[in-house]
Protein backbone atom coordinates (compact mmCIF):
# COMPACT_ATOMS: atom_id res chain seq x y z
CA UNK A 1 0.00 0.00 0.00
CA UNK A 2 0.82 3.62 -0.74
CA UNK A 3 0.46 6.59 1.65
CA UNK A 4 0.62 9.91 0.77
CA UNK A 5 0.65 13.21 3.29
CA UNK A 6 0.55 16.99 2.28
CA UNK A 7 1.92 19.46 3.95
CA UNK A 8 2.48 23.44 3.51
CA UNK A 9 -0.79 24.64 3.47
CA UNK A 10 -1.84 27.91 5.14
CA UNK A 11 -3.05 31.11 4.77
CA UNK A 12 -1.36 33.61 2.28
CA UNK A 13 -1.99 37.12 0.57
CA UNK A 14 -2.85 37.24 -2.73
CA UNK A 15 0.15 37.29 -4.70
CA UNK A 16 2.29 35.57 -2.43
CA UNK A 17 3.77 32.21 -2.60
CA UNK A 18 3.25 28.95 -0.94
CA UNK A 19 5.05 25.57 -1.36
CA UNK A 20 3.00 22.07 -1.01
CA UNK A 21 4.91 18.74 -0.49
CA UNK A 22 3.93 15.68 -0.45
CA UNK A 23 5.37 12.87 1.21
CA UNK A 24 5.40 8.87 -0.15
CA UNK A 25 5.54 6.13 2.27
CA UNK A 26 5.09 2.32 1.82
CA UNK A 27 5.24 0.98 -1.53
CA UNK A 28 6.76 3.38 -3.22
CA UNK A 29 8.55 1.73 -5.60
CA UNK A 30 4.72 1.68 -6.92
CA UNK A 31 4.69 5.02 -7.55
CA UNK A 32 4.71 6.08 -11.30
CA UNK A 33 2.92 10.06 -12.48
CA UNK A 34 1.82 12.41 -9.14
CA UNK A 35 -0.98 14.81 -9.48
CA UNK A 36 -2.05 17.58 -7.62
CA UNK A 37 -5.90 18.28 -7.37
CA UNK A 38 -7.62 20.44 -5.35
CA UNK A 39 -11.49 21.02 -4.40
CA UNK A 40 -12.89 24.70 -3.51
CA UNK A 41 -16.51 23.97 -1.43
CA UNK A 42 -19.31 23.20 -3.28
CA UNK A 43 -17.10 22.80 -6.71
CA UNK A 44 -15.45 19.34 -8.00
CA UNK A 45 -12.27 17.90 -7.49
CA UNK A 46 -9.92 19.51 -9.89
CA UNK A 47 -7.13 18.65 -11.76
CA UNK A 48 -4.04 21.14 -10.90
CA UNK A 49 -0.51 19.66 -11.99
CA UNK A 50 1.03 16.39 -12.31
CA UNK A 51 4.30 15.22 -13.16
CA UNK A 52 5.63 12.02 -14.44
CA UNK A 53 8.04 9.17 -12.66
CA UNK A 54 11.06 10.89 -13.59
CA UNK A 55 10.02 14.11 -14.12
CA UNK A 56 10.72 14.83 -17.75
CA UNK A 57 7.24 15.83 -18.15
CA UNK A 58 4.93 17.65 -16.39
CA UNK A 59 1.17 19.14 -17.08
CA UNK A 60 -0.49 21.69 -16.15
CA UNK A 61 -4.46 23.04 -15.39
CA UNK A 62 -4.37 26.69 -17.76
CA UNK A 63 -5.11 28.52 -14.96
CA UNK A 64 -1.46 27.24 -12.95
CA UNK A 65 0.93 27.72 -16.07
CA UNK A 66 3.35 30.18 -15.33
CA UNK A 67 2.42 30.48 -11.75
CA UNK A 68 2.39 26.85 -10.50
CA UNK A 69 5.67 24.56 -10.52
CA UNK A 70 5.80 20.73 -10.27
CA UNK A 71 8.56 18.45 -9.21
CA UNK A 72 9.73 15.63 -7.24
CA UNK A 73 12.18 14.14 -5.31
CA UNK A 74 12.10 10.19 -5.48
CA UNK A 75 14.96 9.40 -3.49
CA UNK A 76 13.43 11.04 -0.50
CA UNK A 77 9.88 10.31 -1.59
CA UNK A 78 8.94 13.82 -1.91
CA UNK A 79 6.16 15.74 -4.57
CA UNK A 80 5.95 19.58 -4.35
CA UNK A 81 3.97 22.38 -5.44
CA UNK A 82 5.32 25.60 -5.76
CA UNK A 83 2.58 28.28 -5.87
CA UNK A 84 3.48 31.68 -6.64
CA UNK A 85 1.18 34.84 -7.41
CA UNK A 86 -1.40 33.31 -5.55
CA UNK A 87 -5.01 34.49 -6.53
CA UNK A 88 -8.25 34.12 -4.43
CA UNK A 89 -9.46 31.15 -7.00
CA UNK A 90 -6.70 29.06 -6.23
CA UNK A 91 -8.05 29.16 -2.84
CA UNK A 92 -8.88 25.00 -1.69
CA UNK A 93 -8.15 22.05 -0.46
CA UNK A 94 -4.76 20.67 -2.17
CA UNK A 95 -4.38 16.67 -2.35
CA UNK A 96 -1.38 14.55 -3.83
CA UNK A 97 -2.20 11.93 -5.74
CA UNK A 98 0.03 8.57 -7.36
CA UNK A 99 -0.77 6.19 -10.30
CA UNK A 100 0.20 2.81 -9.42
CA UNK A 101 1.43 2.81 -13.22
CA UNK A 102 2.16 5.16 -15.43
CA UNK A 103 -0.44 6.85 -17.50
CA UNK A 104 -1.24 10.57 -18.13
CA UNK A 105 -4.44 11.25 -17.31
CA UNK A 106 -6.04 14.17 -15.47
CA UNK A 107 -9.28 12.81 -14.35
CA UNK A 108 -9.94 12.10 -10.33
CA UNK A 109 -10.18 8.03 -11.27
CA UNK A 110 -6.85 8.06 -12.81
CA UNK A 111 -4.88 8.31 -9.55
CA UNK A 112 -5.00 5.01 -7.36
CA UNK A 113 -3.67 6.76 -3.99
CA UNK A 114 -4.66 10.19 -2.18
CA UNK A 115 -3.38 11.83 0.46
CA UNK A 116 -5.68 13.57 3.66
CA UNK A 117 -5.09 17.07 1.49
CA UNK A 118 -4.03 20.52 2.48
CA UNK A 119 -5.80 23.68 3.39
CA UNK A 120 -4.44 26.62 0.97
CA UNK A 121 -6.56 29.98 1.83
CA UNK A 122 -5.93 33.24 -0.03
CA UNK A 123 -6.54 36.27 1.18
CA UNK A 124 -7.05 39.53 -0.99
Amino acid sequence: QVQLVESGGGLVQAGGSLRLSCAASGRTFSIFRMAWFRQAPGKEREFVASISRTGDTTAYTDSAKGRFTISRDNANNMMFLQMNNLKTEDAAVYYCAAQAVGRLIKSVTGYDYWGQGTQVTVSS
